[in-house]
């Protein structure tokens, strides 16, 4: 279980990290106060495209072989990344680093799934969500400290060792995976369309802002990315062996929790940029102080991850509990943003920040042990890529769209911009994400009414796909 977690602690890192830095590389690398979200973006994009094949892949060629592939592809983009000249080459390492996601993550989620049952596999989940948690706390800090002391090159050498800590053991650690299962193929046409079609979405929201909405480069990109989404579906829909097999989507959980982790992710990713951006270019903080600033917010959703949600799950269930996250996490954004001034403090922002932790904590582990639930042991690995799919897409879409709300009352950047113009659009693309979260916690009252968790077995929870049921 160390394993699996440490590696939830790397991927949380590499996110929470790079927001840190950025400021840093923009400046070193001359990106614009609109494109520099493709640092943050080109991971995501290549991310969500490619996780419903990553999911495939972990259900026909092994949980154990992917995972290891995966962490060897973050080592890789994560040298390629520190050593960057442009920007062309920090955002292709960007997207190799995603393409490692697309598979480390889901063969994670698939390890958990099927090593563990009964309440062990709640057990599990928290500590997988409290890794997360601790990853995020870790990339804060550690960005602040590497970008500060050495250079912003530094929070992409540091996966290096990270990644090794785990690839060294992992051979002997983790059980041996089934023989190879590639009857069918691994429908690389629909990978193809959905990687384009999100690409093309995201690149449509991006360029926005500096081109104008209707723009001939927004508009052709959102077309072009609605029309590969639907030919995405419709691909799947008529193949013997899908990448997605639709069935999948008469899972309640599973569609619920794909909803919810849409929200939530647009929200999460848009608020994570404006915290950065008002404690930096605004209050003036270094990147050390950036990072602290960052450290109470995930140490309560370590609390709110390992502790509360478990005994939530077990007393009221994940319908309840995904609600009271949602709900929480958006009041909290919605009390850091509405305390975002020129004259602002870190004390002023604290309340809102320990709030939204908790709310995050609860809503990371319960939802992701919902959308697992009713699910074959065989079909778990395209199950929670189709779950971080839609959370990797919400965090494109929902990055692109909050940076051109808070970005449009000014422009240039921020150096040129009045503080007063730049806290303004920052608080309202931080409302914006807080009204969200607390409308798309009744998504989760969807999910059919049932008693707590309790520990059943695991053929018993693969005949109720209808059913609310956490593993564990």
């Amino acid at each position: 279980m160390f394993l699996l977690a440490f590696s939830q602690v790397i991927i949380s890192v590499d996110l929470n990290i790079v927001y840190v830095a950025l400021p840093d590389i923009g400046q070193a690398l001359h990106f614009s106060a609109q494109s520099l979200q493709w640092v943050v973006s080109a991971y995501s994009v290549a991310f969500g495209g490619l996780l419903l094949f990553g999911g495939r892949a972990v259900d026909r060629l092994g949980a154990r072989r992917l995972f290891m592939t995966g962490l060897t592809f973050y080592a890789v983009a994560s040298l390629v990344g520190g050593l960057a000249t442009g920007q062309a080459m920090l955002i292709g390492a960007r997207l190799v680093q995603g393409m490692g996601g697309a598979l480390l993550f889901p063969a994670v989620l698939a390890l958990i799934a099927t090593s563990f049952e009964g309440q062990q596999r709640t057990k599990a989940f928290s500590v997988w969500g409290a890794a997360g948690s601790l990853g995020l706390a870790a990339g804060a800090l550690l960005g602040g400290v590497l970008t500060d002391l050495a250079s912003w090159r530094w929070v992409f050498f540091i996966n290096i060792p990270l990644a090794l800590v785990i690839l060294i053991p992992a051979p002997k650690a983790i059980r041996r995976d089934g023989p190879v299962n590639t009857s069918g193929g691994f429908d690389v046409p629909a990978a193809l369309l959905a990687t384009i079609g999100v690409s093309a979405i995201v690149t449509g929201l991006v360029t926005g802002p500096d081109h104008g909405w209707t723009g001939s480069l927004p508009v052709s990109a959102l077309a072009l990315g609605v029309v590969l989404l639907l030919a995405f579906f419709f691909t799947e829909a008529k193949t013997r062996n899908p990448l997605m097999p639709l069935h999948l989507l008469r899972n309640r959980p599973l569609v619920v929790a794909m909803a919810v982790l849409l929200v939530f992710q647009t929200a999460l990713a848009g608020a994570y940029y404006i915290f950065t951006t008002y404690v930096q270019p605004v209050l003036g903080y270094s990147p050390i102080q950036a990072g602290l600033a960052f450290l109470p917010l995930t140490l309560f959703s370590i609390i709110g991850s390992g502790q509360l949600a478990p005994k939530c799950m077990e007393r009221f269930g994940p319908r309840i509990t995904l609600f009271l996250g949602m709900v929480v996490n958006g009041i909290g954004i919605g009390l850091t943003a509405v305390v975002m001034t020129t004259g602002g403090s870190f004390w002023a922002l604290l309340p809102g920040s320990l709030v939204w932790g908790v709310g995050g904590g609860l809503v990371f582990v319960s939802v992701f042990a919902t959308a697992g639930s009713g699910v074959a042991a065989e079909q778990q690995g395209v199950a929670s890529a189709m779950a971080s799919t839609a959370q990797q897409v919400g965090g494109a879409v929902g990055l692109a769209v909050l940076v051109a709300v808070a970005n449009s009352t000014f422009s240039g950047t921020y150096a040129d911009a009045a503080a007063s113009d730049v806290v303004s659009g920052l608080r309202l693309a931080g409302l914006i994400g807080a009204g969200l979260l607390i409308l798309g916690g009744f998504l989760a009252l969807a999910i059919k009414k049932r008693p707590a968790v309790t520990a059943v077995s695991s053929a018993e929870t693969r005949s109720e796909p209808e059913s609310e049921h956490v593993p564990g």
